[in-house]
């Protein structure tokens, strides 16, 4: 087996041994990304001096003894969203084209601190606008199962990444389903945490009160271990939880025996769901109760109402959010007579149409005469389908659902149709609007050899009960696979 074809925790548990070292590894994924990676166009920035450095000193660490952590050596990789110093962070926009971060954020500080080397900076749709990362403003990234489909977005180079075998793990961001839609059209494993699990100190802001930093992995077992180097309070994050984070491997294998795991009808009944979709999550369902779980059937009601609610508190969020990239502080500056006129061109010329298109309609629900007939209405129906949840939490431990509604698509197949773009992420946005945790992980494959989604979705804080029903799955299904351009 190739050294890039280990799981994220196989890596750990060799370098621990001393039968590999981090060197080596980074190296090897080096090595894929030289090869393979002007395919598949995952990375915006690839940091071999740094990686490498990184690398000779957590080898020196397991030398002496003193490693940081069962991860110290284990390289990963980052969307380009996460503020890193002396690193370009571009957010995929032209906007922060050459902007050079003076700190790390939060998440990037814990990688360090737990020994993982950082291979580089991740393709993405600008500031996380997008389901399949062509509104990158630098180039679309390719799904590594087929290279004329998206890898799906906006963390689509993380799941890329991971999926073509050139990191053994990623971070991405998670706003309406922006990691958890790319892992599913990727064959890869996404989590996205409770709101507030991780710290968002240091990440480039896309909707304040949605968006949310977590893994992309082979595994479940990779992500459970990634989240648990991630899943700490920060002070510097005002809404950063202060509830201390479980053992997520302790009970990782527990197994499914027992539980009661929600089918909602709703996610079922939506039209474009792919029949060959629906069939292999319904097989899933089926081998949940071979393994001891009770399906339950249960309702979401307001369910219908999700993907118009998202598109009206995300871009709201997003106008305000974006407000600050004006030419004056860093990034892109246009040379223009005046100061309105250079906030203008700047603007103008830094901003992509996905961008400007979510800016101008965040503003509208915003402006006066509108606010409460769309944005205050919209955060009452957010209300609405927490409420769904919390009744359905009275009866079931976790909910099965489909992550996206097909598998990958064509690139440029969609661009031209926003609505079409947006409703790929119908099944995500529900959890997202509710804060709750959520993950995908690999069920099956098309007639074409697409890889095929499951959703999990839990409590609030609940990651540890998410994690070990996929990993109940996960054992007993081999859907992880080397795909095409991987073993190349």
């Amino acid at each position: 087996m190739k050294l890039t074809d280990l799981s994220l925790l196989e890596l750990g548990r060799r370098l621990a041994a001393g039968e590999a070292s981090s060197v080596e590894a980074v190296q090897a994924c080096l090595e894929r990304i030289r090869r393979l990676d002007g395919r598949v166009k995952a990375f915006l920035l690839v940091d071999e001096k740094g990686a490498l450095a990184q690398a000779e000193a957590a080898d020196a660490r397991r030398r002496s003894g003193t490693p940081k952590g069962p991860l110290d050596g284990v390289p990963v990789a980052l969307k380009d969203l996460f503020c890193t110093e002396g690193l370009a962070t571009t957010a995929g926009s032209r906007i922060l084209e050459g902007f050079v971060p003076p700190f790390d954020a939060t998440v990037v500080q814990l990688l360090k601190a737990a020994g993982l080397p950082i291979l580089g900076k991740l393709n993405m749709d600008e500031f996380a606008m997008g389901s399949s990362t062509e509104n990158s403003a630098y180039f679309p990234s390719a799904n590594p199962w087929d290279l004329t489909r998206s890898p799906g977005g906006s963390s689509g180079g993380s799941a890329a990444a991971v999926s073509a075998r050139f990191a053994f793990g990623a971070l991405g961001t998670d706003t309406g389903g922006s990691i958890r839609q790319p892992a599913a059209l990727t064959g890869t494993v996404g989590l996205k945490p409770t709101y507030g699990r991780v710290s968002r100190y240091g990440v480039v802001a896309f909707a304040s009160s949605l968006d949310q930093v977590g893994p992309l992995a082979r595994t479940v077992g990779d992500a459970a271990a990634l989240l648990q180097v991630l899943a700490v309070h920060d002070a510097r994050d005002s809404t950063s939880s202060r509830e201390v984070a479980p053992d997520y491997l302790r009970h990782l294998d527990a197994g499914v025996d027992g539980l009661r795991l929600g089918m909602p009808r709703e996610y079922f009944e939506v039209e474009g769901l792919d029949p060959e979709v629906r069939s292999a999550v319904e097989a899933a369902a089926a081998a949940y109760q071979k393994l001891g779980a009770t399906l339950v059937p249960i309702s979401l009601p307001h369910t219908k109402y999700a993907l118009a609610t998202y598109y009206l508190v995300a871009p709201a969020e997003a106008s305000s959010n974006l407000a600050r990239y004006d030419g004056v502080r860093y990034g892109l500056r246009v040379a223009a007579p005046g100061l309105r006129e250079m906030y203008a061109q700047t603007r103008g010329r830094g901003f992509g149409p996905e961008a400007k298109r979510r800016i101008m309609l965040g503003t509208y629900a915003l402006s006066a005469g509108y606010y409460d007939a769309y944005y205050l209405k919209a955060q009452k129906v957010r209300t609405l389908i927490r409420q769904d949840f919390a009744q359905a939490w009275q009866k079931v431990d976790a909910i099965l659902a489909p992550t996206a509604p097909t598998t990958a698509f064509k690139l440029g197949e969609k661009v031209g149709d926003p609505l079409a773009m947006y409703a790929n992420d119908i099944f995500t946005l529900p959890c997202s609007l509710a804060g709750l945790p959520g993950m995908s992980l690999p069920c099956g494959f098309s007639r074409a050899g697409l890889p095929i989604g499951l959703q999990l979705l839990g409590k609030p804080f609940d990651e540890a009960t998410v994690l070990r029903v996929g990993r109940a799955f996960e054992k007993a299904h081999d859907f992880v696979r080397v795909p095409p351009v991987g073993g190349a």
